[in-house]
């Protein structure tokens, strides 16, 4: 019973490392992807998923081989990556409050404002360098390829994602061939047939990446209270394991291949009965 807590460690430990290959698989195929051009997620699944995978094995080595140090290594860390976990769910769920799409009287689809989104998303989108890299990507893919296609009466019957709402088509409020100015939305004067222009350079177009991204930014926050609640049952038990690894076996000899690194060898106590017993003989 008092390696019950080293085995399940172990276990758990290779649950973490298979997740972590999938975290780490999950951010370089974003970064290979073509369907979404805002890689922003992909640096910190990345680093959660090479941090947990070193942490698994850590965990793995100290719970296998009874190791007192690696064990303790191990959980010193796990509390920094359960703390920032809870931080960045935290702020994740923060900033996922702000924004979502508003409805349009005839459509499915909804369109998106850029003032909606939360201040520290918007300020990376408006930056000029930022969004050109963006925009490149996006003329790259095939976001806007399937509505050059669409009649009429598809526009009023199908529904759109964030990016073909905001980027391949201008605001469904703008009037055109009218001999008169009017005061419209600014991006119906930002919009323009051509396909390497069409509305890349409106505010909808950004809005339209910053839903893809608060949409995957809130599903990861989700994930990540899991994680966090899992980790902690982790943490738990890998407590257990460090005590059972440095505390000797009531009988026999201490956990590990000799044990004499990771609990008091008893000498002293052999010592102090055979000093004080002399004088009996």
């Amino acid at each position: 019973m008092n390696r019950m807590s080293n085995t399940v460690i172990g276990f758990l430990n290779i649950l973490t490392l298979i997740s972590s290959i999938v975290l780490i698989g999950s951010a370089l195929w974003m970064g290979k992807s073509k369907t979404t051009c805002e890689h922003f997620l992909q640096k910190p699944l990345l680093f959660l998923g090479l941090a947990i995978l070193v942490l698994s094995v850590a965990g793995l080595v100290g719970a296998c081989c009874d190791i007192a140090w690696v064990l303790w290594v191990y959980l010193f860390f796990m509390v920094f990556i359960i703390v920032a976990l809870m931080g960045l769910t935290l702020f994740g769920f923060i900033v996922t409050s702000h924004g979502g799409g508003v409805g349009v009287d005839g459509r499915v689809y909804k369109e998106f404002k850029l003032e909606g989104y939360h201040p520290w998303l918007k300020t990376r989108v408006l930056d000029a360098n930022y969004w050109l890299t963006i925009k490149t990507c996006l003329l790259g893919s095939l976001t806007c390829s399937k509505l050059s296609f669409w009649t009429p009466l598809d526009y009023l019957q199908k529904d759109l994602s964030p990016l073909q709402s905001g980027c391949c088509k201008p605001p469904t409020s703008c009037v055109y061939n009218t001999d008169t100015v009017i005061e419209q939305d600014p991006d119906c004067y930002r919009w323009n047939n051509a396909v390497t222009v069409l509305c890349y350079d409106c505010d909808s177009c950004r809005a339209g990446v910053l839903e893809t991204v608060r949409r995957d930014w809130h599903k990861l926050s989700l994930v990540n209270v899991i994680v966090v609640l899992f980790l902690i049952a982790v943490y738990c038990v890998g407590c257990c394991a460090f005590k059972n690894a440095k505390r000797p076996q009531q009988y026999g000899f201490p956990y590990g291949r000799y044990g004499m690194y990771k609990s008091r060898p008893g000498w002293e106590q052999s010592w102090s009965r055979w000093w004080h017993g002399r004088d009996r003989y």
